[in-house]
């Protein structure tokens, strides 16, 4: 695994409560990397953006 980023397999909502799934974290470059449905390539958002715009699904 990179020193640079954490594997996670963690369920989020969007904030028009699509869900995705994030998959690493960037702690370098403080950026969340998740997979949206039917979209093959990965997405990332600034871990503060993430923070404001997803929720959690447990």
């Amino acid at each position: 695994m990179d020193e640079d980023s954490q594997n996670l397999k963690r369920k989020y909502r969007d904030h028009r409560g699509v869900i995705v799934r994030v998959i690493r974290w960037d702690k370098v470059n403080q950026q969340v990397i998740y997979l949206r449905e039917g979209y093959q390539h990965e997405c990332m958002q600034p871990l503060e953006r993430f923070i404001q715009k997803f929720t959690r699904v447990l």
